[in-house]
């Protein structure tokens, strides 16, 4: 994992990266479903440094899920206990991208887990949401959507809204899988929602609405 972490971090951010659904291969630094994660990580660094956050991106063992392996998922876990035995009692917040989003939303329920933003998150409606008792959830998806399906985000954040403490989810107009059209949109939501849950600026006013007004179609 790329690490920029302080000494002593006051949070920790994971930035994770999207993947195939079944491959042993493993994953390169140049290929898109990586790179495409490479600007929102340093976006965050760069915007929680003077707090003390540590950002890092992940690149797993290998490009797939794996059915019932879920390997992004064990990789996301292995990362969080390791973090969290170099940085005893400091939260954790998961960013991720369309099976990087799905890996966040599994790996919800480790302990040091705060909050989870899911960009077009690739699921299928078997993904549980029990994990998320007690954590915020920000779901982002483009209208426009051709790889990862934006209906089964929406029912997954109905569904989530039973136990997450927070729930907001957006859909982007005209916005395919790759998050290029709307590149500040993407950003500027990830960053608000990581810096408002973790306290280093006010909660913005769209994340307030969209807790309190609930998931949207």
């Amino acid at each position: 994992m790329i690490r920029r972490f302080p000494a002593r971090p006051s949070a920790l951010v994971v930035v994770l990266h999207g993947g195939q659904s079944v491959s042993l291969q493993r994953p390169h630094r140049l290929r898109p479903a990586y790179l495409r994660m490479v600007p929102i990580a340093h976006m965050l660094e760069g915007a929680l440094r003077a707090d003390g956050v540590g950002v890092g991106l992940l690149r797993y063992r290998y490009r797939g899920w794996n059915g019932a392996q879920r390997d992004a998922y064990q990789d996301t876990e292995r990362v969080l206990d390791e973090m969290s035995l170099r940085h005893p009692g400091v939260p954790a917040v998961l960013v991720g991208h369309s099976m990087g989003g799905r890996a966040a939303l599994h790996a919800a329920g480790h302990p040091s887990v705060r909050a989870v933003c899911a960009l077009a998150p690739w699921l299928d409606g078997s993904d549980p949401v029990d994990q998320l008792s007690g954590r915020a959830l920000l779901i982002v998806h483009g209208v426009e959507d051709r790889m990862t399906d934006p209906r089964q985000s929406y029912s997954y954040a109905v569904r989530a809204r039973d136990v997450a403490t927070r729930v907001a989810r957006f859909e982007i107009a005209g916005e395919g899988h790759a998050m290029l059209r709307e590149r500040h949109t993407w950003s500027t939501l990830t960053r608000r929602f990581v810096a408002g849950e973790l306290g280093t600026e006010p909660l913005a006013p769209e994340l307030d609405e969209a807790y309190r007004l609930g998931p949207t179609s």
